[in-house]
């Protein structure tokens, strides 16, 4: 009997169950839609005559004969070569990444364990640093890029990138490491470490799901950045973001809108597969703090 009750649906779970379904359907329907129009030819997807051609595919039918087709893909990908703007995309997200989280767990912890002041100070002026607008950061460094010659090539906006996460690594980091007990580093010391090996040894294992949260942010923020890459690179080193909004053209250009389609699905996709992929220690970092003495 008391099985029984415990697997009773109430009214209240009930609802609770709806509206989770609800808020799965509406906030998953962009991407299937997007995804499902890919593999249509635009007058079916964008088609203002009757919104039904984008489920039935009779464009698409009457210009490819099969009511699906690769063809945004392989402009894409092919014919506009997506695959030079993936590439560039990979090698400013890997630096930034990895340097952001080096200079944010060395600085984070050092100012965690550290007993002055200062230590405030700069996190307020992290902060604020963080919550300036990207494009008033930008326009600083677009006259000595200029002059420097170095305009328009991957290191410089991974620079600029670096720039503007790390006060957020900082921040991040600092408070994981704030949770940790210094009895951990204390002991560790007393057994014959130096502070760096307790810092390696020792705190590290038990931030690595505060470190690994932190680095899917600075991916997601370099990943999805617009503003800085299309400022700083030129149009050989563009990545996916801008590269997608060329894609679309502007008032006086014709796009190549379907192409634009398959590259957002394309680089959607990958997104999917990291947070699949390390939700485990995604969660065990949003929910840190657990670890007391």
């Amino acid at each position: 009997m008391a099985t029984m009750a415990q697997s009773r649906v109430t009214p209240a779970k009930a609802i609770s169950l709806a509206l989770v379904a609800l808020w799965l359907i509406i906030a998953a329907f962009p991407f299937i839609w997007t995804f499902w129009g890919s593999f249509k030819v635009q007058a079916d997807f964008f088609s203002k005559a009757d919104w039904m051609n984008a489920l039935t595919g009779a464009n698409t039918i009457k210009q490819t004969g099969g009511s699906f087709t690769g063809q945004g893909y392989e402009g894409a990908w092919v014919l506009e070569e997506f695959w030079r703007n993936f590439l560039n995309t990979g090698i400013v997200v890997f630096f930034t990444v990895v340097i952001s989280l080096t200079f944010g767990t060395l600085g984070g912890y050092a100012l965690a364990r550290s007993g002055f002041r200062y230590a405030f100070w700069i996190l307020m002026a992290a902060l604020v640093f963080r919550a300036m607008p990207h494009i008033t950061l930008v326009s600083g460094y677009m006259l000595p890029f200029f002059e420097w010659n170095i305009w328009g090539i991957l290191p410089t906006t991974i620079i600029v990138l670096v720039a503007i996460n790390q006060p957020f690594t900082l921040w991040m980091l600092h408070s994981f490491f704030l949770n940790i007990p210094k009895d951990m580093d204390e002991s560790a010391m007393v057994d014959g470490c130096t502070r760096f090996q307790a810092f390696r040894f020792v705190i590290v294992p038990v931030m690595w799901p505060g470190v690994i949260t932190t680095g899917l942010f600075s991916f997601l923020l370099a990943y999805n950045d617009f503003a800085v890459t299309a400022m700083l690179l030129s149009e050989n080193n563009e990545t996916i973001i801008p590269a997608i909004n060329s894609f679309l053209g502007t008032t006086q250009v014709e796009g190549k809108v379907m192409y634009a389609v398959a590259a957002v699905v394309s680089a959607t996709a990958p997104l999917f597969v990291l947070i699949l992929f390390f939700q485990r220690q995604i969660v065990s970092g949003l929910t840190a703090g657990a670890v007391k003495g």
